[in-house]
C-alpha cells in the first residue's frame, strides 16, 4: 500500500511540474491502484483529484468568440465554440470543438455569475436547452444568470461522433433495431446483428472520438469552459443524465463550484456499476424500468379511487383491467391517427402505445394525459358499430389532437440549416443521436460481456416492469465488453462521496418514470456536505412542478440558500383533483386534451415521432 501511495503522489506531482506526456504511466498506476483497492477510497480520491486538476489545469483559457446568432436560436442568443483535447494527458493527438450557446441575464446589475445547464440525455442538446431559456427557467434565475448550454464532446453541435461511413450505411446496418424492443427470435437475433454492428463501427470508423466521451471528459471540459466564461467557480444545473455530469464534477473537482443543483438524480454508483452488477444494464441497475412501472401503476390506483367521475377510463371498469386489455388489444388491434406533420395516417400498434405512455410519463400532467390516451384508444379498438360511430369520432379527435402534441411543430429545414451552419456542421446532418448515447453508456460504466447476455436480463426485467423493461434493458447490448472495445482509459474510477467545498442541492420527485427517488436519497446520502428537496410530483425531474421546487432550487443557485432539512415540496398537477364547486366532470361530449407540458430534461429513449414514423 506504501509503494501505491507513493506512486500516486509521484503521478500528481510529475503532472503538475512537467506535462501530461511524461505522467502518463504514473497516471494510469494512480487510477488502477485506486480501482483495484490498493489503497482507501478516501486517500486514492484525494490524489486522483490532485490529477484531474493538474490536467485541466494546463489546458489555456479558451476564447469562445461569442457571436450574435439570434437569427437561429432566438432573441438574445450568443454562440461560440471551443477546441478542447481530446484527450487530457496527450492534447498533441487532437481536439474535440465543444459548442455553447448564451443567454444573457435580464439584469446585468445584480448578475451573479453564468449558469452552465445540461439536459441530460445522454447526449441531449445544452445548446438547445439554453436557447429555450425563457420558456424552462424562471424570471428570478433568468434575472441573476447568463444561461450557458453546452453540448458534450461528441453530440449535436459539437464535434459528434460518427461511426458509419454515411447515413445509407448506418440504415443497413441497424435496420434490425427495433423501435421499442425485439419480440420472438427472428427480432431477437436481428436486434442482436444490429448492436453487435453498432458497437464494431463505434469502436473502429467511430474511434477516436468515440472512445473519448466518458462523463469525466465532459466534466473536464466543464471546468476549462467555467474559466472561458470567467467564472472563479462553477454555477451548475443538471436534469437527469445531468445529475451524472453533476457528481463526477463534484467528486473530480469538489472545490471548483459555488453551487451544483441536480433534479431528476441516478444514483452514480448503479449509472457506472460494479463487478457484482457489470452484467445488468445500466437502466435496469438505475430503477428506470421500475421507476417507470411505479408511476403507472400508481396513476391506474388514483384513477380507481377519483372515480368515474373524475378518471374517464374509470367508467369503462377497473383502471389497471382496462388499461391491460387496451395494451394487450393493441398487438393485434391497431388503431389509426394522423400524422401531424403530413398529414398521412399512422397505426398506433403495441410498440407505439405503449411508447407513447412512457412518453406521457415524463410529463407532470401524466395522469390525466394517460386517462385520455387509453380511454381514445380503447374507443378506438372496438368494432364501428351506428350505436358507437359518435364516440369514435371523438376519441380519433383525441388521440390525434395528444399525437399532435408530440410531435410538436413539424421540422424546419430552413431553421434547422441555419443552427447547423451557426458552428459549421455539414448539412445534411449524420444522424449521430443514438452513436453519442451509446458511447458515453459504453466508455462510462461495467457492461455484460457479451451482447446476447442481454436477452435474459431484458426478458427478466420485463416480467417485473411489464411493457417497459425491455425497452430500458436493451441500450447497454452494444456496450457488451466482446463487442465494444473503444474504452476510455481517463474514466473517473473514484469514488462520489467527497467533501465539497460548497454544498450540493439534490432534487428527486416521487413519480419520476425514469429517474426513482431512491437515486436522489442515494446520491444525498453519499456527499456529505448535500441537501435533499422532496417534491411529491408526476413527470420527470421536478423543477417547474410547482413554485416550492422551482423557488427552491432558484435560492440556492442564486445565494446558496439550502432548503430546511426534510423539506418536501408538492406539484402542481396532482391526478384527478376534485372539480371546484359543486359541479361535477362532464364527459357529454368531446373530453379536453390536457397540454403535455415540456420538460428540460431530455429522454434516453426514442421520441414519440421517432417510433410512430419508423
Amino acid at each position: 500500500m506504501t509503494a501505491a501511495l507513493a506512486c500516486l503522489a509521484t503521478a500528481a506531482s510529475t503532472l503538475t511540474a512537467t506535462g501530461a506526456a511524461a505522467a502518463t504511466a504514473d497516471r494510469a498506476a494512480t487510477e488502477d491502484a485506486a480501482a483495484q483497492g490498493l489503497l482507501g477510497q478516501g486517500r486514492a480520491d484525494d490524489l486522483l483529484r490532485r490529477l484531474e486538476a493538474a490536467r485541466v489545469d494546463r489546458v489555456p483559457t479558451p476564447d469562445p468568440g461569442w457571436a450574435d446568432c439570434s437569427a437561429a436560436f432566438g432573441a438574445g442568443a450568443e454562440c461560440g465554440s471551443v477546441a478542447l483535447p481530446l484527450d487530457y494527458d496527450r492534447p498533441q493527438r487532437g481536439t474535440a470543438d465543444v459548442a455553447l450557446l448564451r443567454i444573457r441575464a435580464t439584469d446585468p446589475a445584480q448578475r451573479v455569475g453564468s449558469l452552465f445547464v445540461n439536459p441530460g440525455g445522454p447526449g441531449g442538446s445544452g445548446v438547445e436547452l439554453a436557447a429555450a431559456a425563457d420558456q424552462l427557467f424562471s424570471p428570478e434565475l433568468r434575472a441573476r444568470f447568463d444561461v450557458v448550454g453546452f453540448d458534450p464532446r461528441g453530440t449535436n453541435y459539437s464535434t459528434h461522433v460518427q461511426c458509419f461511413r454515411d447515413a445509407q450505411a448506418q440504415a443497413e446496418a441497424l435496420a434490425g433495431l427495433q423501435p421499442v424492443a425485439p419480440e420472438g427470435p427472428e427480432e431477437t437475433a436481428a436486434q442482436i446483428r444490429a448492436a453487435t454492428a453498432l458497437a464494431r463501427a463505434c469502436s473502429t470508423t467511430g474511434a477516436p472520438v468515440s472512445a473519448s466521451m466518458s462523463t469525466a471528459q465532459v466534466a473536464r471540459d466543464l471546468d476549462v469552459l467555467r474559466r472561458a466564461v470567467g467564472d472563479e467557480r462553477l454555477s451548475y444545473l443538471g436534469f437527469s443524465y445531468g445529475s451524472y455530469l453533476g457528481a463526477v464534477y463534484a467528486s473530480m473537482f469538489p472545490d471548483r463550484f459555488r453551487a451544483l443543483a441536480v433534479d431528476g438524480v441516478v444514483d452514480p454508483d448503479a449509472f457506472r456499476g460494479t463487478v457484482r452488477t457489470a452484467h445488468v444494464p445500466t437502466f435496469v441497475r438505475t430503477g428506470s424500468p421500475q421507476a417507470s412501472d411505479a408511476a403507472r401503476d400508481e396513476l391506474l390506483a388514483r384513477c380507481a379511487a377519483a372515480g368515474p367521475q373524475r378518471c374517464l377510463i374509470a367508467g369503462l371498469g377497473d383502471p389497471a383491467t382496462v388499461y391491460r386489455s387496451v395494451v394487450d388489444a393493441s398487438r393485434t388491434t391497431p388503431v389509426p391517427v394522423t400524422d401531424p406533420w403530413t398529414g398521412a395516417e399512422l397505426s398506433v400498434g403495441y410498440d407505439e402505445l405503449v411508447s407513447v405512455v412512457l412518453s406521457v410519463l415524463y410529463a407532470p400532467n401524466a395522469p390525466a394525459v394517460v386517462d385520455v390516451l387509453v380511454w381514445a384508444v380503447h374507443h378506438l379498438q372496438q368494432p364501428p358499430t351506428q350505436e358507437n360511430a359518435a364516440v369514435r369520432a371523438q376519441a380519433r379527435e383525441v388521440l390525434d389532437l395528444l399525437v399532435a402534441q408530440l410531435f410538436g411543430p413539424a421540422p424546419d429545414e430552413d431553421a434547422e440549416r441555419a443552427k447547423a451552419e451557426t458552428f459549421g456542421r455539414p448539412w445534411p446532418p449524420y444522424p449521430s443521436g443514438l452513436e453519442a448515447a451509446t458511447a458515453v453508456l459504453c466508455t462510462d460504466g461495467l457492461h455484460p460481456l457479451r451482447v446476447r447476455d442481454v436477452v435474459g436480463a431484458a426478458e427478466r426485467i420485463e416480467r417485473q416492469a411489464p411493457d417497459f423493461g425491455a425497452s430500458w434493458a436493451w441500450p447497454s447490448a452494444p456496450c457488451a465488453l466482446t463487442a465494444w472495445t473503444a474504452r476510455d482509459e481517463d474514466a473517473w474510477v473514484g469514488g462520489f462521496s467527497p467533501r465539497t467545498a460548497a454544498p450540493v442541492l439534490v432534487v428527486g420527485n416521487t413519480w419520476d418514470p425514469a429517474t426513482p427517488y431512491g437515486g436522489a436519497v442515494a446520491l444525498s446520502r453519499k456527499l456529505p456536505n448535500s441537501r435533499l428537496l422532496s417534491s411529491d410530483s408526476w413527470g420527470h425531474t421536478a423543477y417547474g412542478t410547482s413554485a416550492c421546487a422551482t423557488g427552491a432550487i432558484d435560492r440556492y443557485l442564486v445565494a446558496g440558500e439550502l432548503p430546511a432539512p426534510g423539506a418536501a415540496c408538492v406539484g402542481d398537477d396532482q391526478p384527478f383533483p376534485e372539480p371546484a364547486g359543486d359541479t361535477a366532470r362532464s364527459f357529454s361530449s368531446r373530453p379536453a386534451v390536457p397540454e403535455v407540458t415540456p420538460r428540460p430534461a431530455t429522454p434516453p429513449l426514442p421520441t414519440v415521432p421517432e417510433v410512430l414514423t419508423d
